[in-house]
C-alpha cells in the first residue's frame, strides 16, 4: 500500500487542493468500488430471492403477478449490469489519469458532480448539450 492510498475517512475531496491528486483519486477509486460491491451483494440477494420463490403458484394470478415481479427485477439487474461497466470503466480512466476530465472538451468535471455521479464523462455544461441535441433528434 502506498502512502496516498491511506487518506482520513472523513476526506472529501477540495476544490483548494490541485485536481485529481492522488488523494483524490483514491478518495474515488474507493467509492466506486465500494459502489460496486454493493451492487453485487444486492444481485446475490435478488437471485437468491428468486430462485428461493416457490414456482408452484395454482392461481393463474398469482403466477402472472409472480412472472411481472420476475421481469421487474431482471430488467434491475440488466441496468444494473450495465452500471458495473461503467464503474469499471471508471477505475480504468482513475488508472490511465483520464479520470475526471469530461470526454468532449478535456476541462475538468467539478468535484460536486463527479461525488454525486462518480461514473460521469461530461462536464454539467457538456451533458446538457448532449441532451438537447438528443431532444431535438427525438423531436424531430
Amino acid at each position: 500500500m502506498k502512502s496516498s492510498d491511506v487518506i482520513d475517512e472523513t476526506y472529501r475531496p477540495s476544490e483548494t487542493e490541485p485536481f485529481m491528486n492522488d488523494r483524490q483519486k483514491v478518495y474515488f477509486r474507493r467509492k466506486l468500488i465500494a459502489w460496486k460491491e454493493e451492487i453485487i451483494r444486492e444481485s446475490r440477494e435478488t437471485l437468491n430471492a428468486l430462485q428461493s420463490e416457490s414456482e408452484n403458484h395454482p392461481d393463474f394470478a398469482d403466477r402472472a403477478s409472480s412472472e411481472t415481479d420476475r421481469a421487474i427485477e431482471l430488467r434491475a439487474r440488466d441496468r444494473q449490469r450495465k452500471l458495473i461497466a461503467k464503474i469499471d470503466a471508471a477505475l480504468g480512466r482513475i488508472d490511465d489519469g483520464t479520470y475526471g476530465y469530461c470526454e468532449e472538451t478535456g476541462e475538468p468535471i467539478s468535484l460536486k458532480r463527479l461525488d454525486a455521479r462518480p461514473i460521469a464523462t461530461l462536464s454539467v455544461e457538456a451533458q446538457e448539450r448532449h441532451e438537447r441535441r438528443e431532444r431535438v433528434y427525438r423531436d424531430e
